[in-house]
């Protein structure tokens, strides 16, 4: 996929699934993703709460494998 089709085809599944994650960890959540996932399949807004971050994904188990991967920094 182009970066323009990965972008059009984000925006018809967004918001999906979020997980929100603390500041602190972003990176390694980053990371997490970039290891584990297709550029298409999840994306990160920054900032969306004080110290916080807001990962969204395409599908539902991704959503909560995240989740228990970041442990207690997840949905705080």
């Amino acid at each position: 996929m182009t970066p323009a089709e990965v972008f059009e085809y984000k925006q018809r599944w967004k918001p999906g699934y979020t997980v929100r994650l603390h500041s602190d960890v972003v990176d390694r959540g980053k990371v997490y993703c970039r290891k584990r996932l297709k550029q298409h399949q999840w994306s990160v807004t920054t900032w969306t709460g004080q110290y916080e971050h807001t990962f969204h994904f395409e599908c539902s188990g991704e959503a909560l494998q995240f989740k228990i991967a970041m442990g207690e920094y997840a949905d705080q």
